[in-house]
């Protein structure tokens, strides 16, 4: 196997360290595997795949999501330097609604995260010119797009670096209403 794949504390949420290997040439590393993948719940093709290169520590992209029916299941991985990735999970019912989890990924570690349908997801960039690659379960749909600020008390997300660089969409995100009674699946 060469993704391990850990289960995280918010149901659904996975860490997958991916098997590097090295030699005088450099690294090797499989980025995506549906056959591994599918006991961790990806059960479709990969849609979409999307890069973001983020130029400066402290950056803060998120918190983006999809309503349904474009809910999308996201496979994040850090290819250059280091970022602090979270997931906040928005599934109606769920018993952990509105908690968030974060994880180190970083591109010498060969880390990822696994990321169900249901949840909003953002990252703070732990390094100058840090890359993530996306893997989607589903293709974007601007009509379905969400957000989450990444300031709201309600989430109280303890971010590790002061927040800067914010979009003006990031930036222009609502705070959650007191009736969000979180987004169907």
């Amino acid at each position: 196997m060469s993704l391990r794949i850990t289960e995280l504390p918010l149901a659904g949420l996975r860490r997958v360290q991916r098997t590097l290997l090295a030699d005088e040439r450099g690294v090797f590393a499989r980025l995506f595997c549906a056959q591994e993948l599918a006991p961790a719940g990806w059960t479709g093709p990969v849609a979409q795949i999307n890069h973001s290169l983020t130029r400066a520590r402290g950056t803060v992209r998120g918190l983006h999501y999809q309503c349904a029916p474009h809910t999308e299941m996201k496979l994040v991985s850090c290819v250059r330097g280091e970022v602090w990735d979270v997931a906040v999970d928005l599934r109606a019912g769920s018993p952990t609604f509105l908690h968030w989890h974060a994880e180190h990924l970083g591109a010498a570690e060969g880390t990822a995260m696994l990321i169900p349908p249901g949840f909003a997801h953002g990252f703070q960039a732990l390094s100058d010119e840090a890359e993530l690659v996306y893997c989607h379960s589903t293709a974007y749909a601007p009509q379905a797009e969400a957000g989450l600020h990444v300031r709201d008390a309600r989430l109280a997300i303890g971010w590790p670096l002061p927040v800067q660089g914010l979009s003006a969409r990031d930036a222009g995100f609502e705070w959650l209403r007191p009736d969000f009674k979180g987004v169907t699946l």
